[in-house]
């Protein structure tokens, strides 16, 4: 029994690393975005904006991505894009 609990206990730990690995890419890609958005002219940048926008609005869920991920992907780039930092 304890040998289970060792074992569950190193995976947590290992999952938890993982994710904060994966948090830190997250925020790392963020600060790119930003700098990026934040370094172009606005037409541009609304371009760009605009053409992510439509590529989303034309996203449908399936099997494979629930409505739920979609939604929050959807979220969080609709944050990312109108981020009152930029610009």
């Amino acid at each position: 029994m304890k040998n289970l609990i060792s074992e569950l206990l190193a995976k947590l730990a290992e999952k938890e690393a993982e994710s904060k690995e994966f948090v830190a890419q997250i925020e790392a890609l963020e600060i790119v975005v930003f700098a990026m958005l934040a370094r172009m002219e606005q037409g541009d940048r609304q371009a760009i904006v605009t053409h992510i926008e439509d590529a989303l609005n034309e996203t449908r869920p399936d099997d494979a991505v629930s409505v739920y991920d979609t939604a929050l992907l959807k979220q969080y780039l609709s944050r990312l894009l109108a981020d009152p930092c930029i610009g």
